[in-house]
């Protein structure tokens, strides 16, 4: 995550300490933010889910039991976070036990959710339980978000969640996919956190597995990437300067950190100095060291979207040693991933602020995981060594 309210204005976030407290790649001792995609069931279809589940419900997710098994050792362990996904988590009927289950063991608990299953009932029992925060989707306003999750009426019944878990006293956010066929609604979507008084925006960079493999229309090219960036720059500094302090982030290209730095370098911000070193010590993506994924069977992944790497099961081993499993040569990779990348990644001079990218979009386009990430829309001569004394 690419926290530009933080970096660009300088607006203190929840999220930061775990962003930018460390000092970049720790290895297998950095304890991981877990995504747990606890059910494959879903009340939605959306077009770009990465999940790409199937209409029928599938068998064999992990057992409430089970569930508050790997809870206890997650938390022995030391994980921090654990992100309700799915699926749609609310699809799961013990799921507010869970997060109850969760943060009475110390672990923050997060739902990502379509918001359309949150009447003013469930909202109470998501606060009783301890939610610390509640992130809804949408991927456009009005009838582009209902066209996109198909379904007429779910941005409506997503508004309607919002304004529920803020009565019930619940921290919310939006969720923004980013793709061709909804950018322009970025705008809009501003004014609707505003009009909502949502305090986070995550905007998400597309990533092209599941069902998003074959989006028509799906990832913007280099030049349109940038700048909806840079509206997202504009629209984030537009509205703190207007005295409204809202939360924005980019996720899932960290291209976005060295362009942001190399944009306030070129407008003279005193600031970017201090902004690479904080990219820097959050060391870029940081799939199978500081992200992890529990998919709703039990099986552990690098990240949420590189499902063909299967790490483990809970169901056999507990997370905490599958984590710390030093032999497994997939995971040590990734946390010494400068020796295998190839490529524009390999010579990048921002490689320890963006960490390559993201190594499952390479590995979809070139069949190579180490190779570089397309989805990087940094120029050759943006990215290339600086010239000092030392390498003249």
């Amino acid at each position: 995550m690419i926290s530009i309210s933080k970096l660009y204005c300088g607006l203190a976030g929840g999220g930061d300490s775990l962003r930018y407290g460390h000092g970049g790649s720790g290895g297998s001792a950095r304890r991981p933010i877990v995504v747990w995609n606890c059910t494959s069931r879903c009340n939605l279809r959306c077009v770009h889910c990465y999940a790409g589940l199937p209409d029928e419900p599938c068998t064999g997710e992990l057992s409430t039991a089970q569930a508050k098994e790997m809870l206890r050792d997650l938390a022995d362990f030391g994980v921090p976070v654990i992100l309700f996904s799915g699926g749609e988590p609310l699809c799961r009927p013990d799921v507010v036990e869970l997060i109850s289950t969760a943060r009475s063991l110390g672990i923050r608990a997060v739902l990502s959710t379509n918001g359309t299953l949150i009447d003013s009932a469930l909202a109470d029992r998501l606060k009783q339980a301890g939610v610390d925060y509640i992130g809804v989707s949408l991927d456009g306003v009005g009838e582009t978000n209902d066209v996109f999750r198909g379904r007429p009426g779910a941005f409506e019944q997503a508004c309607d969640a919002l304004r529920l878990c803020r009565q019930a006293g619940i921290r919310t956010g939006l969720r923004f996919t980013i793709t061709v066929r909804n950018f322009r609604h970025i705008g809009g979507i501003f004014d609707l956190a505003a009009r909502e008084e949502v305090g986070r925006i995550c905007f998400y960079h597309l990533v092209n597995v599941g069902r998003a493999e074959h989006l028509q229309a799906g990832e913007l090219d280099h030049d349109a990437t940038r700048r909806t960036v840079d509206q997202i720059i504009d629209l984030t500094a537009r509205q703190i300067a207007e005295g409204r302090p809202i939360e924005v982030l980019t996720v899932d290209n960290h291209a976005d950190g060295p362009y942001l730095y190399l944009r306030m370098l070129g407008e003279g911000n005193p600031r970017a100095s201090l902004v690479i070193e904080l990219l820097r010590s959050s060391g870029g993506n940081a799939s199978g060291e500081g992200i992890a994924c529990v998919w709703w069977d039990g099986k552990v992944h690098p990240d949420q979207f590189w499902r063909s790497a299967v790490l483990g099961n809970v169901l056999y081993k507990p997370f905490s040693r599958i984590w710390s499993d030093e032999s497994n040569s997939l995971l040590s990779a990734l946390r010494d991933r400068r020796k295998h990348l190839i490529g524009r990644c390999a010579s990048c001079r921002f490689l320890d602020a963006c960490g390559g990218n993201f190594r499952v979009r390479a590995l979809a386009a070139t069949g190579n995981p180490w190779a570089a990430d397309p989805a990087c829309y940094l120029s050759d001569q943006e990215i290339a060594p600086e010239i000092t004394a030392d390498n003249l």
